[in-house]
């Protein structure tokens, strides 16, 4: 998938502009980031496209991934993107509902598999069978 593809189905996902979008992106992917540990951050920045590489910020040095919960989550999102929490909820749960389109399957189930239970209400819409399809009209 490639960068214009990833933020329009982001935009499509959170009824904002494709600008809008890419600000959301970007804050969720910048906090995802820091919640993986290094490795399988380099391993999901290798399957998405380049200018979303970059946000990611890969780094073979940053092996341990920060601890924390659901709703840290949503609050850098929130903070990062300048939204209220229910947006950034909003905007976790397109981004990984895209995550899951743009990488394979293998790839997406590393990256839920570190993290813990209560991230479930983001990314359980983004494992539903047809979520892709009732997401995008």
């Amino acid at each position: 998938m490639d960068y214009h593809t990833f933020i329009d189905r982001v935009a499509q996902r959170t009824r904002t502009s494709p600008e809008r979008a890419a600000t959301l992106a970007a804050a969720t992917l910048e906090t995802l980031a820091e919640r993986l540990t290094g490795g399988e951050v380099l391993d999901l920045a290798a399957q998405l496209p380049r200018p979303l590489q970059a946000v990611l910020k890969p780094s073979p040095r940053t092996e341990s991934a920060d601890r924390f919960g659901a709703a840290e989550f949503v609050a850098r999102v929130g903070q990062r993107a300048s939204v209220d929490e229910n947006a950034a909820r909003d905007a976790a749960r397109a981004v990984f509902t895209t995550l899951r389109e743009a990488v394979t399957a293998g790839e997406f189930d590393d990256v839920v598999t570190q993290l813990p239970r209560d991230y479930r209400g983001m990314v359980e819409p983004a494992m539903a069978p047809g979520a892709a399809l009732r997401a995008n009209p």
